[in-house]
């Protein structure tokens, strides 16, 4: 449930509130706004009837949360949530989007994973991304150089200032990947995997979600809320494709849709991977660009020095002669966003 204060109620007066709720059992968080502070309690309703809660001063409101997924509604937070790191990037709300870009995998020479950092660095991107753990269909195939990885990652970010987001696969790696990520990526293939989930929402570094080949909006924003349920607030969404049943095309069905959904019902940041989305290396500028006029708040894209002889996803890695030319065009449509008019395009 929600609770809405006066804007005038004193900190004595939310205290009360607080203390009440969470001597029967409910887990609460506090929104304080400019003009009044929002009380959201998930738990048993049948403990506390709403309608008791009128009876305390300084309470001006109670309502009930409608949607399955609570601490991510936007009935429980209406303010967008803005992750800001300590070299100042940030991520949501009417914030510029950023980008993500690098290889699918780090791959076992440091020098390509740098070339492609430098130009990223070049561009305009503000973080790079690259696979140490890779969930890989086939036991056949490379399976990522694990902390070694990692290290790769962390020499391309002291010589570049870019930050690095990276995947997590098992609980166990947790730890190590959380010593070396700025944001701890959860894969497509984990987005149910609640152990994990429970895990990272007990750590405080963001996480980007990926959401599942088959998962809905409503599991999506579900698999976020055991991240939120668990304490770590820091949670961007990412929207990376959806299974479809035509693939001559596409690799994966993009679902642009799922952004201003989101968005409406979210206060979450939510950017989009158009790499995985479509599997086509020709498709990733205009879908970046239709992404970003949708309301993204980032595009993460991956990007080679040498796509053809890449371990893993080269047919949709752009080069990095390909990747200049579609940073320069989406820079272009960046400049040309009215960011204080919801994402118009002037």
């Amino acid at each position: 449930m929600i609770i809405i204060m006066e804007p005038g109620a004193t900190k004595q007066q939310i205290d009360n509130v607080v203390e009440h709720l969470k001597s029967h059992g409910f887990r609460i968080n506090l929104n304080y706004g400019d003009v009044m502070t929002v009380i959201a309690a998930i738990g048993d309703k049948r403990l506390v009837q709403p309608h008791s809660l009128n009876s305390f001063d300084g309470v001006r409101e109670v309502k009930l949360i409608q949607e399955p997924f609570k601490l991510a509604s936007r009935e429980s937070q209406k303010e967008d949530t803005v992750i800001e790191f300590p070299n100042g990037v940030k991520i949501g709300g009417l914030e510029r989007p950023v980008i993500m870009a690098g290889p699918c995998s780090v791959e076992r020479e440091i020098d390509g994973l740098l070339e492609v950092a430098y130009a990223a660095k070049e561009m305009g991107c503000q973080i790079l991304r690259g696979g140490a753990f890779k969930p890989r269909t086939s036991p056949y195939d490379f399976q990522g150089m694990e902390e070694k990885g990692l290290q790769y990652l962390a020499e391309a970010r002291e010589k570049t200032g870019l930050l690095v987001v990276t995947e997590v696969m098992d609980t166990l790696d947790l730890p190590l990947v959380e010593d070396y990520a700025d944001i701890v990526q959860i894969g497509a293939r984990n987005m149910q995997n609640f152990k994990l989930l429970k895990a990272v929402g007990k750590y405080s570094k963001p996480v980007m979600l990926k959401r599942g080949p088959a998962a809905t909006i409503r599991e999506f924003l579900l698999a976020a809320e055991h991240i939120l349920y668990n304490g770590n607030p820091n949670v961007i969404l990412c929207e990376r494709g959806i299974k479809g049943f035509d693939s001559t095309y596409t690799r994966n069905t993009l679902d642009l849709a799922a952004v201003p959904i989101i968005k409406k019902y979210s206060h979450l940041p939510i950017i989009v991977d158009p790499s995985h989305g479509t599997g086509k290396r020709y498709l990733i500028e205009p879908m970046s660009k239709a992404a970003l006029v949708a309301g993204a708040h980032g595009i993460m894209m991956e990007v080679h020095h040498d796509p053809d002889r890449a371990y893993s996803d080269g047919a949709q890695s752009l080069n990095i002669e390909q990747f200049k030319k579609v940073m320069t065009s989406i820079n272009q449509l960046i400049g040309r966003i009215d960011y204080s008019n919801k994402h118009a395009v002037v």
